[in-house]
């Protein structure tokens, strides 16, 4: 890491996955992990910290997303079984909790052009603790191409949402 002045709050790192996350999703297409630095907040607080706050810039990325979606048939609104309760089951903004255990995690969706997991883990490394690890699964062309146009996208909205989590 060097010195404080190399000292990053986002860094993204190659992806580690266990079994279990392995088994999320039947194939994964596309992953990538970013990583900040958390010692202060709960897994429900830096969860909340990551999918909940965001600058306009990103709202706007989602509403110009969400319009194109809504043109090819994309999911573009809340789900008949949304809640906000920190649970599984419940939602973290527009992604659903498929699973909540200690320090860990999983936020999801399933669409007709892909399905796709965010593991937000929390580990207790001394810098970039907290693991932000994202896997995406093609459900036909549709979603490939999907990827291929939002990647570049993908990869700075989700530096800087991770970045919301950020604590020295």
């Amino acid at each position: 890491m060097g010195t404080t002045n190399s000292f990053r709050k986002v860094v993204e790192e190659p992806v580690s996955l266990k079994k279990k996350h392995q088994e999320l999703l039947k194939l994964i297409d596309f992953s990538d992990t970013f990583s900040t630095t958390n010692h202060s907040n709960s897994i429900k607080e830096i969860t909340q910290l990551i999918f909940n706050y965001s600058p306009k810039w990103i709202d706007t990325l989602f509403s110009i997303r969400n319009k194109l979606a809504a043109i090819v048939g994309l999911k573009n609104s809340v789900p008949e079984d949304y809640n906000n309760d920190f649970k599984i089951g419940g939602y973290v903004g527009f992604f659903k909790i498929y699973d909540l255990e200690g320090a860990e995690c999983i936020l999801g969706l399933n669409d007709s052009h892909l399905n796709f997991r965010v593991i937000i883990a929390r580990q207790t490394l001394e810098q970039y603790n907290v693991k932000v690890t994202t896997l995406v699964e093609y459900n036909n062309l549709k979603g490939k191409i999907y990827m291929t146009i939002i990647k570049p996208f993908h990869r700075i909205v989700v530096k800087r949402m991770v970045a919301n989590a950020f604590s020295s």
